[in-house]
């Protein structure tokens, strides 16, 4: 700069780096990795909610499915716990179908993404299974419902437990820190919340079951490493639950 400017120049570059000092650099931002491109399980979470769906219009091997798998409050309390899992997959008809099919497939595919298919969709079954479980135990006995949307806001409060719970650098604004959880309150509150058979209850119960998980994924970080064999064997963990699940559900039916 011109002698006159230096003085002045200089003084703006100090000014600068004070009101920026506690602010994080960019080689302070965190990257998630992700683990793989997340297809896999949303294909096969498709598949399954589709076939379990033709089998129920069937009635096929003689049953009632929603009958013998519904998550009936007063019957999972009295032991049939595997309720909790068949009931994630029946539907009530076709759109009850589809929304769940839409928004389970597009925060599983970020999940799988973050976490492995496998990993993903098994904890995304688990949080599910366990917020069906204690909705049970929070309605009245004869509280019955069914849906893979107590599943789809488990996946989405791991998505964002993980996000919120990995390691940042500590000049990282506060509000940022939280927003992914804002994010997903917005979203349940948006979506798991309205209509007139909507389970609000089981919605919220399935997303704090998946922060707790997502909350112990993220913290654990790159210390969880699972490679393809490992998630190739925890997708078909998954799948043996909800055969075990079902083989319980129509032999009791």
């Amino acid at each position: 700069v011109a002698a006159d400017d230096a003085a002045p120049a200089h003084a703006e570059i100090e000014a600068y780096a004070r009101d920026s000092r506690d602010w994080p650099n960019a080689g302070d931002e965190i990257i998630i990795p992700r683990r793989s491109n997340g297809w896999a399980g949303v294909l096969g979470y498709v598949a399954i909610l589709v076939f379990v769906a033709i089998l129920a219009h069937k009635d096929s091997f003689g049953h009632d499915w929603c009958v013998a798998g519904s998550a009936r409050a007063g019957l999972i309390r009295s032991g049939q716990t595997w309720r909790s899992v068949t009931a994630l997959m029946l539907h009530v008809d076709l759109s009850h179908l589809s929304a769940n099919v839409v928004l389970g497939s597009l925060i599983g595919l970020f999940a799988g993404q973050l976490l492995g298919s496998g990993l993903a969709w098994a904890s995304i079954l688990v949080a599910g299974a366990v917020g069906n479980f204690f909705n049970a135990w929070i309605r009245d006995t004869g509280h019955t419902s069914v849906g893979a949307s107590t599943a789809v806001f488990a996946s989405l409060g791991i998505v964002a437990a993980y996000a919120w719970s990995r390691p940042r650098p500590t000049r990282t604004p506060r509000l940022t820190r939280v927003t992914p959880l804002v994010g997903a309150v917005v979203l349940l509150s948006f979506l798991g919340t309205g209509g007139g058979r909507t389970d609000v209850g089981a919605h919220i119960t399935g997303f704090v079951s998946g922060l707790f998980l997502g909350a112990v994924y993220g913290t654990l970080g790159d210390e969880m490493q699972f490679g393809r064999r490992a998630q190739i064997l925890l997708g078909i963990g998954a799948l043996a639950v909800l055969t075990l699940a079902w083989t319980f559900a129509l032999a009791y039916a």
